[in-house]
């Protein structure tokens, strides 16, 4: 073995059941870089992490750490041979201050007196770069401090090779660069990073190498430097895909749908809302950016009945319809659809089939004590040729698809509504790159017929990309609506910080 490789994955299968999630698959890891563990939705990428990290067990195959073979019975055990990961979902005590999540994560004492302690916290901090106040409470914090807090709990534990889930997905721009320095800073002092991502101009401004997965076993290792996104993409997925979004300039757009002043509380008396006016115009998408919570949820909900407002009128072709719920709406035959984000929660009943699921929309419709089927069963067979939805059968339950599928059923019957309308939240989290585009070009379809789209989205080049005007969210207030083809990333992430747009 090399005398810079510092991990060695060799033929590890991993199954759950009849499931396979890795087959023989195979990773080298070096000292010194930054790795990216690329591939679709159920690539396989997580799971092989979690095997290095302890949380599993590999079936079969061997994992070698500095040429020792070993076998993880717990995290713990990898943390000892200098293997730590941040997961998506972070592992912090809320109450506690980062100064008692970072000890109380080690094996030294919690209780343990002086200044020893906080003086190794604060070299590390300085030696890393990471700007972080050590008193403050996790429940105060940002979502890129809970991050920093991560990072650094798990270099205080003494690792050096680490392992990163997804970091960026739920940071600004400008958040993602100062993660990034972070990540070259533990390069240059000699870690190991593997990330596990989906973005791949993050892979190309960032990594060293690529490994890429597809389907649960190793399809290549390549250097970035020998290769591109497009390349990249057709190794994921295995065939060549088209990348580019055609973005149509609006034509005789109009005033569909507008929101004045919207203020909304949640349960607690918090307002998720503050202030919010938006307008929805014809044959344009109004792209929605903000970091996770800003108040994209409570937006969508409110504009299409589910969530009460106490403050605001909502406008529908000069209708007022403030107050109306769901069913009112539709039967003053407002022509609105709505895709949320809980596809299986709030979006289809996962046990129903595409027949039940595409009748819940128009059930209410159907005069006569039977409900008609025929004609439903048609649009469903429709449906699945229209958006290659892969099915055994339109009568097998929705919740036995991918989340792909899922979202092409959801999608595809809340646009054969015919809405004027169409409000979409993160309808392509979590799909694969061929799924991702199919979806992207039905909505642009939706624009093309004189739909008003809104299309809340998390990743801003494809925001940039699709939208005509993006209207930025901070903290439950507008910091900015602006056109699309005249604005940058960078401009955008500082709205997302909370800087208020001056037209």
């Amino acid at each position: 073995m090399e005398h810079s490789v510092v991990v060695k994955l060799e033929k590890i299968t991993k199954r759950f059941g009849p499931v396979t999630a890795n087959e023989n698959v195979d990773l080298l890891l070096n000292k010194g870089e930054i790795h990216a563990l690329l591939g679709e939705n159920g690539a396989g990428k997580s799971t092989l992490m979690n095997m290095l990290s302890g949380i599993y067990s590999p079936d079969s195959g061997s994992i070698f750490v500095h040429s020792e073979k070993v076998h993880f019975t717990s995290p713990k055990h990898a943390i000892s041979y200098g293997i730590g990961m941040v997961h998506q979902h972070f592992k912090l005590v809320d109450s506690f201050t980062a100064k008692e999540n970072i000890i109380a994560g080690s094996n030294k004492s919690f209780l343990a007196k002086g200044n020893k302690e906080l003086d190794e916290i604060k070299a590390l901090c300085k030696k890393y770069n990471l700007s972080l106040d050590l008193d403050k409470k996790v429940m105060d914090m940002s979502v890129s401090e809970k991050q920093m807090l991560e990072i650094i709990k798990v270099i205080y534990k003494g690792c050096d090779i680490l392992i990163l889930d997804e970091p960026t997905a739920v940071l600004t721009p400008q958040e993602v660069e100062v993660l990034f320095d972070i990540v070259r800073r533990m390069k240059e002092e000699g870690c190991a990073v593997v990330i596990i991502t989906h973005k791949l101009h993050e892979v190309m401004a960032l990594c060293d190498r690529v490994t890429v997965l597809r389907k649960g076993t190793t399809i290549t290792t390549v250097e970035i430097k020998d290769t591109n996104p497009k390349h990249l993409t057709e190794l994921m997925v295995g065939s060549e895909t088209e990348l580019s979004i055609t973005r149509q300039v609006p034509q005789n757009t109009k005033v569909i749908y507008e929101a004045n002043h919207l203020t909304v509380m949640n349960k607690e008396g918090v307002k998720m809302l503050d202030d919010v006016s938006v307008a929805l115009r014809s044959g344009e998408i109004l792209g929605i950016a903000g970091v996770a919570g800003s108040g994209q949820k409570e937006l969508c909900e409110a504009l299409v009945g589910l969530y009460p407002l106490a403050q605001g009128e909502l406008i529908y072709e000069g209708q007022n319809i403030t107050g109306e719920k769901p069913r009112e709406i539709h039967k003053k035959g407002i022509a609105m659809s709505f895709v949320p984000e809980d596809r299986l929660g709030m979006g289809l009943v996962g046990s129903m089939d595409m027949v039940d699921n595409l009748l819940l929309k128009e059930y209410h419709t159907q005069t006569g004590f039977f409900l008609n089927k025929s004609s439903v069963k048609a649009k469903a067979e429709e449906l699945v040729e229209k958006l290659s939805v892969k099915t055994p059968s339109i009568f097998h339950p929705v919740k036995m698809l991918s989340g792909g599928n899922i979202q092409k059923i959801l999608l595809g019957r809340e646009i054969e509504a015919n809405p004027k309308v169409l409000i979409t939240a993160y309808a392509v989290r979590g799909l694969d790159v061929g799924a991702t585009h199919q979806i992207y070009d039905l909505i642009s379809e939706q624009k093309a017929k004189g739909v008003a789209v809104m299309f809340v989205g998390e990743d801003l080049d494809v925001l940039l990309q699709l939208s005509d005007r993006i209207m930025v969210m901070c903290g439950g207030k507008v910091t900015g609506i602006v056109e699309a083809r005249d604005t940058t990333k960078e401009e955008i992430g500082m709205m997302m910080g909370g800087k208020t747009y001056a037209n």
